[in-house]
């Protein structure tokens, strides 16, 4: 397994300090080395999984107080939990997830609109 392209993290925990993030809960998104497109679906303000888990699957080392996100793989049932620094915006229409409708309930000008919010 790759910090490309891992499975989210099974303990993670809420952000508990603020840092600018690139992507928002809703926006596409492309994996730059691996060329998966998703949909963000959280976000953490640091890296949040386990010292384990960053030392077994981040193997390229992304900066630990940078944002990483929850997102959506398209085309498939997997999730993934990427550093920021692996992630382009991405603008090539929606994704097919099984669980889309569980975060989202619309998709309209390039984006995908949470469920129940306002966005």
């Amino acid at each position: 397994m790759s910090d490309e392209n891992p499975s989210v993290p099974a303990d993670t925990a809420p952000p508990t300090e603020t840092t600018t993030a690139r992507f928002f809960v809703g926006q596409l998104v492309q994996h730059k080395k691996f060329d998966y497109r998703g949909v963000v679906f959280d976000a953490d303000a640091t890296f949040r999984g386990t010292d384990e888990w960053y030392e077994e699957v981040a193997k390229s080392r992304p900066p630990r107080d940078q944002p990483w996100y929850h997102v959506l793989v398209h085309r498939g049932d997997r999730t993934t939990y990427v550093a920021e620094r692996h992630l382009a915006a991405d603008d090539r229409g929606p994704i097919e997830h099984p669980l889309i409708g569980q975060f989202f309930d619309r998709f309209r000008d390039g984006r995908y609109g949470l469920k129940g919010g306002v966005q």
